[in-house]
């Protein structure tokens, strides 16, 4: 396998044609906040092998993966543009992914960083993975991470969406009441701390947003509407942030009952 330093998120990384294949149609695309269940099914269809064939090669593949993440690499595989070569496999694909990853997250930046939030790598990677799935664009990142960390700090639970949208393999702006109540280790209403792993695949901007949150006192935000994203450490100002978007919700469901709503 030939390789080459990444140097962000959207390059093209040299990996490994397809024999008689162009580069484009071999050119597999990892966009930041996949899951690792995508990425599989991505490297399944890039390599033309039956569904489940990479992920069931996680195994055999030798990643090298931090101790906490029990051999799984949600969190690991680093998201990017990766053309791929004639001898390819989903182990050596995952293999550079993680190993593109250990190049981003490993270095002593990263590691001052978590250490300075007196966490490790594998628990700043955790809150880049969360991070990744709240924000709505770059802009909020640092605020989300902020909030992440004031809730730990705090010993109050996270009550993160997409915590239970990764427990529930789904994405989605509505959760119910009872939503919060299964018995999931990744049910962030319930269970105290972080989840077990990452919920998704970071990239670079949710990473250094986890390692470098920006000032602030705030518990509590909500995406209200694209570009207007509340923060505040007031519970009773949150609830009025929560009708309103309650209010924009109810509004498009009326405009438009058979529109599904978009990802968080």
């Amino acid at each position: 396998m030939t390789g080459a330093v990444v140097a962000g998120a959207a390059v093209a990384v040299p990996l490994l044609s397809l024999a008689g294949r162009s580069a484009a149609s071999t050119a597999l695309v990892v966009p930041e906040g996949w899951r690792a269940s995508q990425i599989y099914d991505a490297v399944d269809k890039a390599l033309a092998l039956p569904a489940g064939s990479t992920k069931n090669s996680v195994g055999t593949a030798g990643l090298k993966l931090p101790g906490d993440a029990g051999g799984n690499p949600e969190g690991y595989l680093f998201p990017a543009t990766y053309p791929l070569e004639k001898d390819a496999t989903p182990q050596s694909v995952l293999r550079f992914m993680v190993d593109t990853a250990n190049r981003r997250f490993g270095g002593a930046p990263v590691a001052a960083g978590a250490q300075r939030d007196a966490m490790n790598g594998y628990q700043a990677v955790t809150i880049a993975s969360i991070v990744q799935a709240e924000a709505v664009g770059k802009t909020d990142m640092a605020k989300v991470a902020r909030v992440v960390l004031n809730r730990l700090q705090r010993g109050m639970p996270l009550q993160m969406d997409s915590t239970l949208n990764y427990a529930l393999n789904r994405s989605t702006l509505n959760t119910t009441v009872s939503d919060t109540r299964i018995e999931n280790p990744y049910n962030s209403y319930q269970r105290m701390g972080l989840p077990p792993t990452p919920i998704d695949n970071p990239g670079v901007d949710a990473m250094h947003a986890a390692l470098n949150p920006a000032p602030g006192n705030w518990l509590y935000f909500v995406t209200v509407k694209p570009g207007d994203t509340r923060f505040t450490a007031d519970y009773a100002e949150h609830q009025r942030n929560v009708a309103d978007f309650n209010a924009v919700q109810n509004s498009r469901t009326r405009r438009s009952p058979q529109a599904s709503q978009p990802p968080r």
